[in-house]
């Protein structure tokens, strides 16, 4: 309950915080802040992730489009 209250107050707070950065931002120098940017409470997105190659697909296919005859043929030859 502590939670809740404390990312709804953040929620208000970081909306404050944007709307003074951006009144008193050079548009020509600097993005526009959104709340996001003060908010402790919200995820940053990593960006990480498996990268998608030749490599990944071809294991992906072999384990969810290839028969389970053809995965026993490999596995013996």
């Amino acid at each position: 309950m502590a939670e809740a209250r404390g990312r709804d107050e953040w929620g208000r707070m970081s909306s404050l915080l944007a709307l003074i950065a951006n009144v008193n931002r050079d548009p020509k120098r600097t993005r526009a802040f959104r709340p996001a940017d003060f908010n402790p409470y919200e995820a940053r997105r990593s960006g990480g992730g498996i990268p998608v190659n030749k490599a990944n697909i071809r294991l992906l296919k072999k384990v969810f489009v290839d028969s389970p005859s053809q995965r026993r043929g490999r596995a013996n030859g």
